[in-house]
């Protein structure tokens, strides 16, 4: 088998695809399952002028939140901002537009622009501001408001396990918004913490078949962090 997917660090897999204004889909849920490498790796690249659509920005000086900091991104589409201080103010300085998306409308324009579908009607947003300017229809006595489907120039995901054709496994909740992303991406590049040779993965376990997976980076042992670390005392044993 070819490794001809597989680059050795992960700027070498962004080599020749990053450009200033292209749109970005960028995988995870807070700070679990995101592709911090290859953020990173975008963030040295110096490529300005970014659209990223991503649930949230990270937080301040982790993920994505190191792309607000160097000013790259111009334009967010995301569905929740609330730890991210500099996503904050950076909207209210008018630096940053902001597309805010309710989180099960933006799964679905996600999933949407991967399976080839420009536009579907959903309940969700009717009647609020996220229907203002879109077009409203009646199907059976109730609105629906119409969203467009979402394709990137490049999606960044992250992956628990892959094989050397590109075929993906993910984790628990880890796998969150990187599987929609993968099949979204005209360019989807996995970081991925385990890498074996085609055949080694059970068929049923594939989430993403590797023909939407264009180029693989090895990352292995990533530092996991923890938004919010939620602890109670430990009963004291007499």
């Amino acid at each position: 088998m070819s490794d001809r997917k597989i680059y050795a660090d992960a700027t070498a897999a962004l080599e020749g695809i990053l450009k200033d204004g292209m749109t970005l889909m960028s995988g995870g849920f807070g700070l679990c399952g995101i592709p911090e490498t290859l953020i990173d790796a975008v963030k040295a690249s110096g490529v300005k002028g970014l659209t990223v659509i991503s649930n949230n920005a990270g937080v301040d000086g982790i993920g994505l939140g190191v792309l607000l900091e160097s000013k790259q991104i111009s334009t967010m589409i995301s569905s929740y901002v609330g730890e991210n201080k500099m996503f904050a103010e950076q909207y209210l300085n008018g630096d940053l537009e902001v597309v805010f998306t309710p989180q099960g409308t933006l799964s679905e324009q996600i999933r949407a622009g991967g399976a080839g579908i420009p536009a579907f009607f959903t309940k969700t947003g009717v009647g609020t501001l996220v229907a203002e300017g879109k077009e409203v229809r009646n199907f059976d006595g109730e609105d629906y408001v119409m969203e467009r489907g979402l394709t990137a120039d490049v999606a960044l995901v992250h992956a628990y396990m892959a094989d050397k054709e590109g075929n993906l496994v993910f984790r628990k909740t880890a796998r969150n918004f990187n599987p929609m992303m993968a099949t979204a991406g005209r360019i989807t590049v996995a970081e991925v913490e385990h890498l074996v040779e085609p055949g080694e993965i059970d068929p049923d376990h594939i989430v993403v078949p590797g023909i939407y997976v264009q180029r693989i980076v090895h990352v292995p042992n990533p530092v996991k962090h923890i938004e919010q670390r939620t602890t109670r005392p430990r009963k004291q044993v007499a």
